[in-house]
């Protein structure tokens, strides 16, 4: 029984001198600032975006903005994509000689587009594919209708214009949330999804 109990302690003992062997090393220093005597840690945290509770006039706002959410949602990977891929090809256009090899290096990015997204991007609908045209202009700074000329030439950016306008689409409208309503609540939208609220 005595060496069961010297057994207990020792291991009790053990534990405490583990615990506090393993907590060493282990400090945090931080920057602090010392005052008056006083020390205060000087931590940096992560900015967080706050936003106000979502208030509708009607069941019916409510309904419309969490279809448009569900809509944004679908399309903004694509859009993300969209604004990688465009920052590659823009360093490879502006590396290009001449005409000709702009115009291969676009034909090669067209394809590979065409190939990887075309059968889930004619799945979308009328709504998601305006969305996306919006999303496309936040995420390169240009419009659908400059990235077209840019890359396929001013013909053909006029051919998809006119069609896209037969659509009700503009490509040549940026987008802007500052004044149009539209696109302020995308922008709304986009914010929450990034921030993880929606």
């Amino acid at each position: 029984m005595k060496n069961c109990l010297k057994i207990l302690i020792f291991l009790f003992l053990f534990a405490f001198w583990l615990e506090g062997y393993s907590q060493r090393g282990r400090e945090n220093l931080v920057p602090a600032h010392v005052e008056n005597g006083d020390t205060t840690a000087i931590i940096n945290l992560e900015s967080i975006t706050v936003f106000p509770p979502l208030e509708f006039e009607s069941k019916r706002e409510k309904r419309k903005f969490y279809r448009l959410a569900r809509h944004v949602k679908k399309v903004y990977p694509y859009a993300k994509l969209a604004g990688m891929e465009f920052q590659k090809v823009e360093a490879k256009l502006d590396s290009a000689d001449g005409y000709r090899e702009r115009r291969e290096i676009a034909k090669k990015v067209e394809e590979k587009i065409k190939r990887r997204y075309e059968d889930e991007l004619k799945k979308l609908k009328f709504t998601q594919g305006r969305i996306l045209i919006k999303l496309i202009d936040r995420e390169t700074s240009h419009t659908s209708y400059r990235i077209l000329e840019d890359m396929r030439g001013r013909l053909m950016a006029g051919f998809w214009q006119g069609l896209g306008r037969l659509f009700g689409y503009n490509l040549k409208k940026g987008y802007d949330p500052e004044n149009d309503e539209f696109d302020r609540r995308i922008e709304t939208i986009v914010q929450m999804i990034e921030a993880g609220v929606l």
